[in-house]
């Protein structure tokens, strides 16, 4: 993490102790967030970002800002910390609800927001896989909340057993994403991903790819995906907006095609048409400001 947060309406050292005891929010894990790609200054995709944030948190009954409050504040934060290109986290948590209620809190929500340096995924990903994770008949599916534990432990879980992440399948035994990931597969010349009803969240980096990318020579789509599609898959890969696109080298209990890296057409016909996309879009941005 760099040296300052984002607290409100204040640029702060991450080294202050300013949250309050018994902050319904973050005690309970009542609050939305996500997670941005910073280039060049730019907060990428940021509408994207935000429509999500904000669906979320009607969903959840969390108050939540009009966007231009947010954005000025982000870029105070990029700018204290020089994070030109960086990973952002931006939270909003609710203050006040619930039954222990502080009687010191005046304001409905916090804003907490901080960068860190862009992460090095490697070449490739080993992932393990957990039956039953997703529940996708929830009404909160799809919600990208504050309460993260059950996927951290699925992570620490997997980083232990020397593996990256894990693949959730849902209760259908259907493949519904990683925990912080999309999910695709490249069949012959179609590229596909687990519907939204698999029970995964909605990512922006999928959504992009679904809804504004056009993959010469593939059709990209959303198809119900069963681990044994996975081991008849051409290629697996990942999505996410601190990953941009990687492939899956192995997932535990199945056995993967072995695809070497010269035949990886599919997903990186995505990504090259993904730097396109992001370069267009921060130019744009730019030109803008």
């Amino acid at each position: 993490m760099h040296r300052y947060l984002l607290y409100n309406d204040g640029v702060r050292e991450t080294t202050e102790k300013f949250l309050s005891p018994g902050q319904v929010g973050l005690l309970n894990g009542w609050g939305v967030f996500s997670t941005l790609r910073v280039k060049r200054g730019v907060l990428f995709a940021w509408e994207r970002h935000y429509a999500r944030m904000r669906r979320d948190a009607e969903v959840l009954h969390v108050p939540f800002p009009e966007s231009e409050y947010l954005v000025c504040r982000l870029r105070r934060l990029i700018e204290a910390n020089e994070a030109w290109d960086s990973t952002l986290r931006v939270a909003v948590v609710r203050n006040q609800g619930g039954a222990f209620d502080s009687p010191n809190l005046d304001r409905e929500f916090d804003l907490i927001a901080f960068t860190k340096p862009l992460t090095n995924w490697g070449e490739s990903m080993r992932l393990g896989l957990v039956p039953q994770a997703r529940h996708a008949a929830n009404v909160f599916r799809g919600t990208k909340m504050l309460s993260w534990c059950f996927n951290l432990t699925w992570n620490e879980s997997a980083r232990q057993h020397h593996l990256d992440e894990v693949v959730l399948l849902n209760e259908r035994g259907e493949v519904a994403e990683l925990t912080s990931a999309n999910l695709f597969i490249v069949r012959g010349d179609e590229i596909l991903t687990p519907p939204l009803d698999s029970g995964c969240l909605p990512g922006v980096t999928r959504a992009l790819i679904l809804e504004e990318l056009k993959i010469p020579g593939h059709r990209v789509g959303e198809s119900v995906l069963m681990p044994a599609d996975l081991e008849s898959a051409d290629e697996v890969f990942v999505t996410s907006s601190t990953r941009d696109t990687l492939p899956v080298a192995a997932i535990e209990g199945l056995k993967l095609r072995d695809v070497v890296p010269e035949s990886r057409h599919g997903r990186l016909a995505v990504q090259r048409e993904f730097d396109q996309y992001l370069e267009s879009y921060v130019l744009g941005q730019k030109t803008v400001s």
